[in-house]
């Protein structure tokens, strides 16, 4: 029986009727971009959101043009992601930030990088900042093919309730709630927002899928010159997976096309953020900024990939467990300098990310209940300190943007399928240098090379077994395009990108191996138009 989702949208707002947005809802034009502006993609992104509405998280990773995801695994995994000729898995070769949190987990259980971003509520989400390459110094581990940072709003203007429906039981409830609504009050902003998704699916085994979402933002100007803002959030999940099934199975009838060998595939994850923004305007051309975060995150994942291959009796299923504490800090500070004609902005930063991991697991188990073999499980802490300085030349139509970046990182791993005595710690440094060039030409096109390198570091326990070689692989790049704007509504930028990989040892977190996935060198060429009637 072939089954069809239908999905029925209701939509109330408390207040006053909104669109989309729970905030401005005056629409960025195609029309009032400027070519010549230092960021294009940031005022494209503003149209991009205001026209497209999205339903989860994931969703907007699409609005990153290039960029692509797929879901395996019945919604409550991260998703897939594809860019510039990568498979990046979850998230190995993007680094991905919400709002300056960082959303890849290093040595994860699943896999390195990984970046689950259901933790946001996309109603709140004000802007997305991204960028193809490796050639920005504030991005550090995973920069290889590009970065993305989710901002959400600081105020609003109103406040909204959504509620959604569909078959299979599908629901989702939103709500964006401003608490000081007191227009006199422009110094002082503070709203909560909520989500609940759950749904059935389409499967013979009913997914369960469960997501509960709940996300609070204080800011407050103290006076002219010191800024503080405050935030915090969490999120729970809990599903039941689709699963991959062999295709044998469904044409000689054994399970229908909806059904599954293993229904006890699935999972439960969480994840509690916080995080302290400090800024001190000192003047007009100086600035410091202080970042404080903290996450609590939980994850534990049941997959059946094989099914009997190995164990004919029990089967093949696999729980991958996460259990850590993630600390950082970053201070930057950036200063503008006007010589002449020309203007220069200066700006550093230094800062650390310490994962504290209590647990991390690959285990043989049947039916998620009983536990036969355990094939990985262990302990550590992972510290990344970096640092990097940037200058922005801006003399005539030019824009000259040197940079570096130093990233050092220490590895700490205890065995517990070893003798307890414990291993000593590795450590590895990577230097990243960048040089970008950008020429205007009126407001007709603007003109880019953009040149640099990056990395992505490898999971804590390849670290181990390859005792500190060959474990922070470098990524080598350069992009040729321009951006082009022949009419007032249309927006054209072709590119030419070149990218390099060294060789580097992959951790198998499916397998508990270690991997050689070799050398990479990918040519390309980008094209993206954008056209508003």
């Amino acid at each position: 029986m072939k089954k069809v989702v239908l999905a029925v949208g209701l939509l109330l707002t408390w207040r006053q009727l909104l669109a989309q947005q729970p905030a401005d809802t005056a629409h960025t034009q195609l029309g009032q971009i400027v070519v010549n502006a230092p960021r294009i993609e940031k005022a494209m992104m503003h149209v991009d959101l205001k026209k497209i509405p999205v339903n989860t998280a994931q969703d907007l990773l699409r609005k990153v043009p290039g960029l692509f995801i797929s879901q395996h695994a019945g919604g409550g995994k991260a998703e897939q992601i594809f860019l510039r000729g990568f498979d990046c898995d979850h998230g190995t070769d993007v680094n991905i930030s919400a709002d300056g949190i960082p959303v890849n987990i290093v040595s994860h259980a699943h896999g390195q990088g990984y970046s689950d971003l259901h933790f946001l509520i996309p109603e709140t989400v004000e802007n997305i900042d991204f960028g193809k390459g490796a050639y920005y110094a504030d991005k550090g581990d995973f920069n290889t093919a590009g970065y993305v940072n989710f901002a959400t709003y600081d105020h609003l203007d109103n406040s909204l309730i959504k509620v959604e429906g569909g078959s299979f039981n599908t629901m989702r409830l939103a709500g964006v709630f401003n608490l000081l609504a007191d227009k006199s009050a422009a110094k002082r902003n503070g709203y909560i927002a909520t989500e609940y998704n759950y749904t059935n699916g389409p499967f013979d085994v009913q997914q369960q899928f469960s997501r509960f979402n709940l996300f609070g933002k204080y800011n407050q100007w103290l006076n002219d010159k010191d800024y503080v803002s405050f935030q915090a959030s969490t999120f729970t999940s809990g599903w039941n997976a689709s699963g991959q099934v062999p295709e044998r199975a469904v044409a000689e009838g054994l399970i229908s096309r909806w059904g599954s060998i293993d229904p006890t595939e699935g999972g439960n994850t969480s994840r509690t953020n916080a995080a302290l923004t400090y800024r001190h305007q000192a003047s007009g051309d100086e600035s410091w900024q202080s970042f404080f975060y903290y996450s609590r995150y939980q994850f534990n994942l049941y997959s059946n990939f094989t099914f009997f291959l190995k164990d004919p009796v029990y089967g093949d299923e696999i729980q991958q467990k996460d259990d850590r504490s993630i600390y950082g800090f970053e201070q930057q500070y950036t200063h503008d300098y006007t010589l002449g004609n020309s203007r220069l902005t200066w700006q550093s930063g230094a800062g650390l990310r310490l994962d504290d991991i209590q647990d991390l697991e690959l285990n043989h188990v049947y039916r998620r209940d009983t536990l036969l073999n355990r094939l990985a499980w262990g302990s550590g802490r992972e510290t990344n300190l970096h640092a990097y300085t940037v200058l922005t030349v801006h003399t005539g139509h030019w824009r000259i943007h040197p940079a570096v970046r130093v990233d050092h990182f220490i590895f700490n791993y205890q065995d517990k399928l070893k003798p307890a005595n414990g291993e000593p710690g590795v450590t590895a440094t990577r230097v990243s240098p960048k040089l970008n060039f950008s020429y205007s030409t009126g407001d007709i096109a603007q003109w880019y090379l953009k040149t640099g390198m990056g990395f992505h570091s490898n999971d804590m326990r390849v670290v181990m077994q390859q005792q500190g070689k060959d474990i922070l692989p470098f990524s080598a790049g350069a992009d040729l395009g321009v951006v082009l704007k022949p009419a007032p509504n249309l927006l054209i930028q072709p590119a030419l990108w070149y990218l390099y990989l060294q060789q580097e040892f992959v951790y198998v977190g499916d397998e508990a191996v270690v991997e050689s996935s070799g050398k990479t060198r990918r040519l390309g060429v980008d094209v993206s138009m954008r056209y508003q009637r």
